[in-house]
């Protein structure tokens, strides 16, 4: 899957030397031959870095690392070195806020990737905006952080700093209710674990098979810390659905999977790219084949944009695999690398690069792990993919992937 040393060789070799002399010091400056001391600058990371999510939030962490790593020893920001300040949110909001109120008081931190759960960055986000530091999230699906709550009649910009290299449950909700609809499915149950992720994806998912002619069985929730799910299965179960939709992460969504499959309903989970992960078909067991997940882009293992992401990650010898987010947090920060490079040079300290670097990142467009990485008049990423993978012999398998871009 998406931790494998996919290239070896050459491609490794190359990666390698591109990179590293000794890349564990993020701060060391890069090899231009100048013996001159140069300034830095911070680029924060808010993810779950413990806790039951921290596959995700260290892949993240790890991904973030090897952009700074990488710009450091090509000399990306004369004058200038980049270090990592990473922050553990634990994948909760009150604690994201705290870890976003640590960044924006470090006069150094010039921008933040991060996080990986809607419900946390809407706390961090209020933060950052005032004190002027760009945010970039590789993960947050949730269409109202970028267009507001009434983003379905009335899309309105509210956060100028907050952008991300991940497409909306617009276009997941979209993809996964055609994709249950071509399948042959017509009725179909709900679950949800309340919390703004889950809750916006299941809503775009509902509306978007209902419009194609399937039926809501079942509409149901659960609370995010819940481990036993016998009576919402029983209520599920009494519908009979031919499939679950469920709106969430893989700590809930494994043992609901395994949980239903024993208790005879014996019909794919399918859900978003929150459960997308190998944690998901451990927690699940064999009950899992069959199950469905969407996730955002490209798969990463065999994009022709990541295969040099893939190994230079490989090379730099990262414990934790790069995860479901990794190519989309190494371009969140590569974008905020490129838009360091319009407003650092002329800058007499980080702090005061902070509102340019804002205002470059509108303008910010390259070639990134992801493919083409810019930005559109909400900060939403103008690339709109999303994949369809299905558990087959107790792995991640491709079905197919959709790049709705252009409509």
């Amino acid at each position: 899957m998406r931790n494998k040393k996919l290239l070896g060789g050459a491609a490794a070799l190359l990666s390698a030397s591109l990179l590293f002399a000794g890349c564990g010091s993020r701060s060391e400056p890069a090899a231009s031959g100048s013996a001159a001391a140069t300034k830095v600058a911070k680029i924060g990371v808010i993810a779950p870095l413990s806790g039951d999510l921290s596959a995700l939030g260290l892949g993240i962490k790890n991904s973030v690392d090897l952009a700074i790593r990488q710009a450091n020893q090509s000399n990306a920001i004369p004058g200038w070195t980049l270090e990592l300040a990473a922050e553990d949110d634990q994948a909760s909001a009150d604690v994201g806020k705290n870890a976003a109120t640590k960044l924006s008081s470090d006069n150094e931190v010039v921008g933040v990737v991060g996080a990986l759960n809607s419900s946390v960055s809407k706390q961090v986000i209020p933060v950052l905006q005032p004190a002027r530091i760009v945010q970039v999230s590789p993960a947050n699906t949730g269409p109202t952080l970028t267009m507001g709550d009434d983003f379905a009649t009335s899309p309105k910009r509210v956060y100028d700093n907050f952008f991300r290299t991940c497409t909306t449950d617009l276009v997941q909700g979209k993809v996964a209710a055609q994709y249950l609809l071509d399948s042959g499915i017509k009725k179909l149950a709900t679950i949800h674990d309340k919390k703004i992720y889950g809750q916006g994806l299941v809503g775009a998912v509902t509306e978007n098979f209902k419009a194609g002619g399937g039926t809501i069985v079942a509409a149901e929730t659960i609370n995010p810390d819940d481990k036993e799910f016998t009576a919402v299965i029983t209520k599920v179960k009494g519908t009979a659905p031919e499939a679950v939709f469920y709106g969430g992460e893989y700590p809930q969504a494994g043992p609901l999977s395994k949980q239903m499959k024993a208790a005879g309903l014996d019909v794919p989970l399918m859900g978003g790219d929150g459960i997308f992960d190998p944690t998901y078909i451990e927690l699940a067991g064999s009950a899992s084949n069959g199950d469905l997940a969407t996730s955002v882009g490209e798969p990463a293992d065999t994009a022709k944009s990541a295969q040099e992401f893939i190994a230079a990650y490989n090379a730099a010898g990262f414990a934790e695999p790069y995860a479901a987010y990794g190519a989309q947090s190494y371009d969140a920060a590569k974008a905020i690398i490129e838009a360091l490079k319009v407003s650092l040079p002329s800058a007499s300290d980080p702090k005061s690069a902070r509102e340019a670097t804002i205002k470059a990142m509108a303008n910010v467009t390259f070639t990134g792990a992801t493919g083409t990485v810019a930005f559109d008049e909400f900060g939403d990423t103008k690339s709109k993919v999303i994949t369809v993978y299905k558990v087959e012999s107790g792995k991640w398998a491709t079905v197919k992937t959709f790049d709705v871009s252009n409509g």
